[in-house]
């Protein structure tokens, strides 16, 4: 027969037993570190999570629970108020019933409402100081990790800082488009040049450009006056770098390849230097973009200006070889020449063909006259004797000369060569002039199109927008220190 003392003793092992079957399935690093966190809430003192997760369970308390109620708590300190009181000495493996009517039971007298209510005050007492020492120390954190950082800040753009003038201009690199200048020349087209572009936004974030600016208008002196806050203000003794750095800062040039805009500002401690520096740096650019079309227009150019050179030249040596020729063997046309001979042979071969028509009619007579027929024979032996010579000076030389065959072929030559280099010279002359409308198609230029204009108001520093993002960036920080310490105190604790 089960006695009433039994029956308390059944019904306490049973959770032991039903969390003992389950605690395979629970137990875990993460689930130790939650027990020694609830532990700990409770007053308790074990020395591992494992002990810390033995002594919640064997008060009846499921450690994967979010929240530990007040009766968790007032049940914790009637056991550590009652049981462990004036109890005899038990064996480790001994456990005592929670609750037990056997009168037999040794223990002391279970507390009263009044006692109770008391310990419950008191943990409450306990847990709103530790809650409110947390937050006290939440607080501090966030003061010295994020207000002291945001006040500091606000404190330097809003009194510190020294305002500056910002002047703003944007201009675009533009030229006529060779595929589109059949249809777009005549109106005057134009389109934006991204490689152009390019190449002048690097020109003025380059550190030439800082140099240029320095030597004319003394940039780094600028940024060396003693009225500018020392984190802005350059060293007395600073260096090219140094100045290239603050050129950067004070500088900005963007590129929008979308509409092909360069857009710059320029930053200065007085508004007429700002407006100075951005027109400057306006002027180097236009001076580099011409730069580029100069040398665009040179390259295309240099062939066929080369090429026309050349046929020139080739022109010029032609007409001297035939003057040459006419002087070396005077004769200043060949054809001329030979006209004037065939002209006299064609007149004396008349006068012959004349006499000896005469010749024939005397020698018809029944009593011609001799002394006639005779000066008749002769003068056509003559005759025929020129009209040879003359022939034969026409295609043999004589006396070391040149036959006028010869000297005419050569002239002709000389002469058609001539009229060949004239005819080269023509086309060179024709891709030459072709070459220059190229070249004015492609020639580039810098459109303004924003103007720098001087300001009357400072711009920076921005105290407000800069005053909340120090604070977003300091609590960005803060959290994410918190989190790191966080998870590091978790993995060793486990």
């Amino acid at each position: 027969m089960t006695t009433p003392a039994d029956k308390p003793s059944d019904n306490a092992t049973k959770p032991e037993t039903e969390a003992a079957a389950d605690a395979p399935q629970q137990r875990g690093p993460h689930y130790f570190r939650v027990a020694m966190r609830k532990a700990k809430r409770l007053g308790l003192e074990p020395a591992d999570g494992k002990e810390a997760a033995k002594m919640l369970e064997d008060r009846g308390i499921d450690v994967m629970k979010e929240q530990i109620t007040v009766m968790h708590v007032a049940q914790e300190a009637e056991n550590a108020n009652g049981p462990q009181k004036n109890l005899p000495a038990t064996s480790a493996g001994d456990k005592l019933p929670a609750t037990s009517t056997d009168e037999k039971q040794v223990g002391p007298a279970p507390m009263t409402e009044a006692e109770r209510m008391r310990e419950i005050a008191k943990i409450k007492r306990g847990m709103i100081r530790r809650r409110r020492m947390r937050l006290a120390l939440l607080m501090i954190r966030l003061c010295f990790f994020v207000a002291l950082p945001t006040f500091l800040s606000g404190y330097y753009y809003y009194v510190v800082a020294t305002p500056m003038y910002v002047v703003e201009s944007q201009m675009s690199v533009q030229r006529a488009d060779p595929a589109t200048a059949a249809s777009a020349g005549a109106l005057g087209l134009s389109l934006p040049n991204t490689e152009d572009s390019t190449v002048v936004q690097g020109y003025l974030n380059s550190r030439e450009a800082m140099q240029r600016l320095n030597r004319e208008y003394g940039f780094l002196a600028h940024f060396q006056q003693s009225f500018i806050d020392d984190i802005q203000r350059l060293p007395a003794d600073a260096t090219l770098e140094d100045g290239y750095e603050a050129y950067l800062k004070a500088i900005e040039i963007g590129y929008d390849p979308t509409i092909g805009v360069i857009k710059m500002t320029v930053r200065a401690f007085d508004a007429e230097t700002a407006l100075t520096y951005a027109r400057t740096l306006i002027a180097y650019a236009e001076e580099r973009v011409d730069e580029m079309s100069q040398r665009v227009r040179d390259d295309q150019m240099r062939g066929a200006q080369a090429s026309y050179e050349a046929a020139e030249l080739a022109l010029l040596a032609a007409q001297q070889n035939v003057l040459d020729l006419q002087e070396q063997r005077g004769i200043l046309s060949p054809d001329a020449e030979i006209q004037a001979t065939m002209a006299v042979i064609n007149n004396l071969s008349m006068q012959v063909e004349q006499n000896r028509l005469d010749l024939a009619e005397i020698n018809a007579n029944a009593s011609p006259n001799s002394s006639r027929a005779t000066v008749l024979s002769d003068e056509i032996a003559r005759l025929e004797a020129r009209i040879a010579e003359l022939r034969q000076t026409m295609t043999t030389s004589a006396d070391g000369g040149m036959s006028l065959a010869r000297i005419s072929g050569e002239l002709r030559i000389a002469e058609t060569e001539l009229q060949t280099r004239g005819l080269i010279l023509q086309a060179t002359l024709e891709n030459l002039e072709s070459a220059r409308v190229q070249a004015d198609r492609q020639v580039r230029y810098l459109n303004l199109a924003v103007a720098p204009v001087a300001p009357d108001v400072t711009t920076y520093p921005r105290k407000l927008e800069n005053t909340l993002l120090a604070l977003i960036v300091f609590f960005g920080l803060y959290i994410f220190l918190s989190l790191t310490v966080s998870i590091l105190r978790e993995q060793v604790n486990a």
